[in-house]
């Protein structure tokens, strides 16, 4: 069973670079310490012969197929553009980009 003391969880608010006051720092080695263990005991009942997974249920795709389709010729694309210059749609300047 690990304890983890009130310095390293300072160490660890300092690494974070989080402001902890003294009072969390209690409050959080209390709870840090309750995460290891149940890791611990997790670790303890995972063995080799446990195959080590994802998910608790199996996970099947859901993509479609990838096939290839045709798309918009360049005119059809830009048939619907409330403006077009040299086969490009055109939008208004932004950031005050100079011309």
């Amino acid at each position: 069973m690990s304890t983890i003391s009130r310095d390293e969880v300072a160490h660890l608010a300092r690494l974070a670079r989080i402001d902890v006051t003294e009072a969390e720092l209690d409050t959080f080695a209390g709870q840090l310490d309750v995460i290891l263990d149940s890791m611990a005991k997790v670790s303890e009942v995972a063995g080799d012969d446990v195959p080590p997974m994802t998910h608790a249920a199996d996970v099947t795709n859901v993509f479609r197929e990838d096939v290839p389709r045709p798309g918009l010729s360049q005119q059809q694309a830009l048939s619907g553009a409330p403006a077009a210059e040299d086969g490009r749609f055109k939008v208004p300047r932004i950031l005050g980009e100079e011309q």
